[in-house]
């Protein structure tokens, strides 16, 4: 991989550890959250260093370049968020329109 690439993704993992890290601190992110994106970035940057490593996977599953795996995960992973956060702007949707619904009743 080119010099330059592999320090840009290196620098982008270790900005976004330290981000969870800040979020944790915060105590927006809970511990299996903070550990779930930990895990994230840190797989990311021993996949940056040892890209060999995935070979194996790769001729496994019958897929021709590395790029294309990523990509198939990176689609499945955006696919999976969305859905969950399809799910969480629904649930607070519904919650609140019963607090103004409550609360509109309330001033009647």
């Amino acid at each position: 991989m080119i010099l330059g690439v592999l320090i840009l993704v290196i620098g982008f993992c270790f900005f976004m550890a330290y981000l969870s890290f800040l979020h944790f601190k915060r105590e927006e992110f809970s511990g299996p959250q903070i550990l779930f994106w930990e895990i994230i970035w840190a797989g990311l940057v021993f996949i940056t260093l040892f890209p060999r490593t995935v070979n194996v996977l790769i001729q496994e599953l019958g897929i021709a370049r590395a790029m294309d795996l990523f990509m198939i995960l990176g689609f499945m992973f955006l696919t999976i968020l969305t859905f969950y956060n399809y799910t969480v702007v629904n649930k607070l949707r519904k919650k609140l329109e019963k607090i103004a619904r409550d609360d509109a009743l309330k001033d009647m």
